[in-house]
């Protein structure tokens, strides 16, 4: 398992919560609604602090998430994955080394078939499922893509983490800090 028996992977989706990133001693954190300005100093604190970011391109701010943006990340900051739903994007973070979360959108079965499709084409390392709450479309997508599945959007408890997990999920991403607080790994 990749995240280390990480079972969440806390998401910063506001400068406020950028400070977390000393306080936890989880390794991996997600970055959501940056703006471009506020990723260098959100990266060297990562940095200080021995923690791996997951960078959601497509919600920086000040930022427009193509091939070209993408390489500019990747050199400058450096993340340790770029999450996003644009194949492009996907396939231009796996050419500069960064680990790559194809974010899938399923709102009906159609999305379901389309998204397998998708998923041959960019060959992620791994997909990130909206929502996570469905243990059912987890394990499908497990076994259909045999890939790594991250789990996120409406997840609020505990029991909802250990669905997901249990579906074949390898990890979660939650902004809700009471999750972060009952999954915070031993130092």
């Amino acid at each position: 398992m990749t995240f280390k028996g990480q079972s969440i992977i806390p998401v910063i989706g506001e400068m406020k919560d950028v400070d977390k990133l000393a306080t936890y001693n989880y390794e991996y954190f997600a970055v959501l609604d940056a703006h471009i300005s506020r990723l260098r100093p959100i990266f060297q604190m990562a940095h200080m602090h021995n923690k791996k970011l997951l960078l959601d391109i497509d919600l920086v701010m000040g930022l427009k998430a193509d091939e070209y943006a993408t390489e500019f990340i990747c050199q400058e900051y450096k993340p340790y994955g770029i999450i996003s739903t644009k194949p492009s994007v996907i396939m231009k973070a796996k050419q500069k080394g960064v680990q790559t979360f194809q974010r899938i959108f399923l709102l009906d079965s159609k999305s379901i078939e389309k998204s397998g499709k998708l998923i041959e084409r960019t060959d992620p390392d791994y997909i990130e499922l909206l929502p996570g709450v469905v243990p059912k479309i987890i394990r499908q997508f497990t076994e259909q893509t045999n890939k790594e599945i991250i789990a996120s959007g409406f997840i609020e408890t505990v029991e909802e983490v250990e669905q997901a997990i249990k579906a074949g999920a390898t990890t979660i991403t939650t902004s809700n800090k009471e999750l972060w607080d009952y999954y915070q790994p031993k130092s």
